[in-house]
């Protein structure tokens, strides 16, 4: 394949493949083909996967952990990819994130993943920013340690950031009702502009750009002093400075694009059914509502799909 038609593949907006599935991951990459099943018409597709024909491969995930430990990201560059990463790093709340690591873990792995692999192919993603009531009626949010996550990405050299607002869809409503007075809050319009220009401020002092995933109406209400920006979570201009080569600058039609979503056009080669994220997170837009447990021979078959129309497009990811 010619330079010009190489892909992006990403891994992936559907689940944490970094956290759960890196086995799979490099068994297909050593066959080199993936084959995907798409999430709303369950057609499969084959993808190829070898360094001809991919240019970057994209990680998402909240736990590097398992990446790091097996030394997956050096095999895959001697094999020759290019890789990037995109980490989601919330502050520290068992509620609403149980099954990630402690936070000091991911700040260690994030300090690996800069030095090992180059800040310029790191993402920080803060997201979502959540605000939510308990059952002894306090307001909370999850921005109680934001400034500790800032203060190891400037360390670290990281220069972008990416955020934006939970999305209430009617799944995250059902997985809550088990909780005794508990219930998500959507800031309105107003106090969002003040959210985000605070963040954008702290990041300022570290010379981190703030960016936004899908908050087209926001980021148009800002004030002109504001240089917060809609966001590309898959930058395919920023990977070809970065790496060389040529890719497609169209926009991801498969995404949010309406909303303000930035992804320029890549192949997502998880599965939100065959590979089922055991994070759990309160405000996950991709699991069921009940709890993913660990599969066994009889999970084999997943379940048909099952996809609310208001979520007809990927959102944000994990």
């Amino acid at each position: 394949m010619s330079p010009s038609t190489q892909i992006v593949i990403s891994a992936s907006r559907r689940t944490d493949i970094p956290a759960f599935y890196m086995d799979w991951f490099m068994k297909q990459i050593k066959s080199g083909l993936f084959k995907v099943v798409n999430p709303f018409n369950r057609q499969v597709s084959a993808v190829s996967a070898t360094p001809d024909d991919v240019h970057t491969i994209v990680f998402w995930s909240k736990n590097f952990g398992p990446f790091i430990k097996n030394g997956h990201g050096d095999i895959l560059q001697q094999m020759g990819y290019h890789l990037f990463f995109n980490f989601t790093i919330n502050s520290e709340s068992k509620l609403l994130e149980p099954k990630v690591p402690p936070l000091t873990e991911r700040l260690h792995q994030l300090e690996y993943l800069c030095n090992h692999f180059g800040a310029r192919c790191v993402n920080l993603r803060f997201d979502p920013i959540c605000f939510f009531k308990t059952a002894k009626g306090r307001i909370e949010n999850n921005l109680t340690d934001f400034t500790v996550i800032t203060d190891m990405a400037h360390k670290c050299g990281i220069k972008r950031c990416i955020t934006s607002f939970m999305d209430h869809y009617p799944k995250i409503k059902k997985r809550i009702q088990s909780i005794p007075g508990f219930h998500f809050i959507d800031p309105d319009l107003h106090e969002k502009i003040k959210i985000v220009l605070s963040i954008e401020k702290r990041l300022g002092e570290k010379n981190i750009p703030l960016m936004t995933c899908c908050e087209k109406d926001l980021v148009a209400a800002l004030p002109p002093s504001s240089n917060i920006t809609n966001g590309s979570c898959i930058p395919n201009d920023f990977l070809v400075e970065i790496f060389g080569g040529n890719l497609s600058l169209k926009k991801d039609s498969g995404q949010r694009i309406k909303s303000g979503c930035g992804c320029k056009k890549s192949t997502d080669i998880g599965s939100y059914h065959l590979h089922p994220c055991y994070h759990n997170c309160l405000f996950c837009y991709a699991n069921p509502v009940s709890d993913h447990r660990r599969p066994d021979k009889r999970d084999s078959k997943p379940p048909p799909a099952r996809q609310d129309k208001k979520e007809s497009t990927e959102r944000k990811a994990i």
